[in-house]
């Protein structure tokens, strides 16, 4: 799918924003405070690392959240489990769904690859049902591939 000119740009910005800086963790904490200013109708944009089994809580924005989740469960787990990003349009209905905040209706996860390990996710959600569209996949998987072009990657 064409990605749109509004996630080209947001992609862009990231890539200015990044220049001069490889640290992961730095990286990912801009990189989830620029998709909270730029996307509407969110209410958590962020990022869950693997460790071992699980994904545990890296840097974000939105309302506190869960701290670890298992691999294979609710929708970040699913993600990394099957090594596809998860489109979501109502997590009521996502068999496993984790209700970190009760609020969220739909949510899109991106899992994140350092070569052909699973280094953990990026993960968005919403208030919305159905909020999330292919377009939107498309455009926070060029953006996730941006991120990862522009930083030295855990377990190098």
């Amino acid at each position: 799918m064409t990605v749109t000119p509004f996630y080209q740009s947001l992609s862009s910005q990231l890539a200015g924003l990044l220049t001069g800086e490889r640290d992961w963790l730095a990286n990912t904490a801009n990189a989830s405070a620029l998709l909270w200013l730029e996307l509407s109708g969110i209410n958590w944009a962020g990022f869950y690392f693997l460790h071992g089994d699980e994904l545990r809580l890296g840097p974000f924005q939105g309302k506190p959240a869960c701290t670890r989740i298992a691999v294979g469960a609710g929708v970040c787990g699913t993600a990394v489990k099957t090594g596809q990003s998860q489109l979501v349009e109502d997590v009521h209905a996502f068999p496993g769904h984790i209700a970190c905040d009760a609020v969220s209706a739909s949510e899109i996860v991106v899992p994140l690859y350092n070569g052909d390990r699973c280094i953990g996710v990026l993960d968005i959600d919403s208030p919305q049902i159905a909020r999330f569209t292919e377009q939107d996949l498309a455009g926070i998987e060029q953006f996730a591939t941006t991120l990862l072009a522009h930083s030295d990657l855990p377990g190098n």
